[in-house]
């Protein structure tokens, strides 16, 4: 299989913590990978590394073969960020309209990709509304749209599911999982949620800013000689 995401003994330093040690990763296309772990475990900067936001102290990323920070990836990577960067004062569509702009699309292609993610994030009725207006929930979901909306090849999701109800949480995998079965996407998630984890092809448990174990849910599962991935991370902890 082709990996697209190549993290080589990644660590690094914020003032006086480590907050990621020696990560080891390898994500494929057409997969799912999730990264599993408490707030404070080091998913978000590791995420952040990935996108080319933060630099590794020693070690490296790899992206579609190119070496990260990369300005090149920009246009191949869809990142929604666990803090919602969005223009309030603009409404929900204006927001969608700047974000298509950054990127090598026509105004047809525009106006359908446009479409396409506010409506899988049932959002279509609330376009003309301003941001400032939103629910935290509706803020997360027009993220989720600006994170699909130039229809990269490789989605970064940090916590996508936070704030937003189970039943468009649900229609949310189901989309997930045709991107990568039909378009062969690579999807990294981070999430706490171990309802989530379940759903990933592979996963990778991080705490302290390690990486405790990775693998698919049931070769942990069988591994570990448990029944529920919240038992796989406690032993995976050292913690029975």
């Amino acid at each position: 299989m082709e990996n697209t995401i190549i993290v080589d003994k990644v660590s690094k330093t914020l003032g006086k913590k480590m907050v990621l040690k020696d990560i080891n990763l390898s994500m494929e296309k057409g997969q799912i990978y999730g990264l599993i772990g408490p707030s404070g475990a080091g998913k978000t900067t590791l995420v952040k590394m990935i996108v080319g936001m933060e630099k590794a102290d020693t070690g490296s990323i790899q992206v579609l073969d190119k070496k990260v920070p990369n300005l090149q990836l920009l246009n191949d990577i869809g990142y929604m960020a666990q803090a919602d960067a969005l223009y309030t004062e603009l409404t929900g569509r204006e927001n969608l309209k700047f974000f298509a702009s950054l990127f090598k699309m026509n105004k047809t292609e525009q106006k359908q990709r446009i479409a396409y993610a506010s409506e899988l994030v049932n959002l279509t009725e609330e376009l003309n509304k301003r941001v400032s207006a939103y629910s935290g929930g509706m803020k997360r979901r027009l993220s989720l749209a600006i994170a699909l909306i130039q229809n990269p090849k490789i989605l970064i999701l940090d916590e996508p599911t936070v704030g937003i109800d189970p039943e468009l949480s649900f229609s949310i995998w189901n989309e997930l999982f045709r991107l990568k079965n039909e378009e062969e996407k690579t999807i990294l998630v981070t999430t706490h949620v171990m309802g989530e984890a379940e759903k990933c092809d592979h996963l990778a448990m991080v705490r302290e800013g390690c990486i405790l174990t990775k693998g698919t849910p049931k070769e942990l599962k069988e591994h570990y000689k448990v029944d529920s991935l919240e038992d796989v991370f406690l032993k995976a902890g050292g913690i029975k």
